[in-house]
């Protein structure tokens, strides 16, 4: 199999995994730093249950990682510059979305950004 149709493939699983608004979030809540499950939730507003759900399949995708200490476990990006990716995502999300107020978009981008940038992923404008 020639490498762009792998690569392609591969890139196709990642936004197959990516295609749930909720595992989006996480993403974003993960590019501050490391969090658990119930701090997650809170922040999402979601039932620890469906966030345990949605990390389940980002760790089995290599997405997150898991450390444990105790009882506890804490998530954390394998890859934290993922979150300042889907930051990058929103210019595309600007730019089709007529029906969208664009202010709406611009304060998601500085809120997820500053995530990005808490996290250690590189700063893009």
């Amino acid at each position: 199999m020639p490498s762009r149709t792998i690569v392609a493939k591969e890139l196709a699983d990642i936004f197959k995994l990516l295609a749930h608004p909720d595992r989006v979030r996480l993403i974003e809540e993960l590019g501050a730093g490391e969090k658990d499950v119930n701090t997650l939730a809170e922040a999402m507003a979601l039932t620890s249950t469906r966030v345990s759900q949605h990390l389940s399949l980002l760790r089995a995708h290599r997405i997150v990682d898991e450390r444990r200490e105790g009882r506890h476990r804490y998530y954390h990006l394998q890859q934290p510059e993922m979150a300042g990716w889907i930051v990058v995502g929103l210019d595309f999300i600007e730019g089709r979305m007529h029906n969208l107020d664009k202010s709406k978009v611009r304060a998601v981008r500085r809120i997820w950004a500053a995530n990005a940038n808490a996290g250690g992923a590189e700063p893009r404008d």
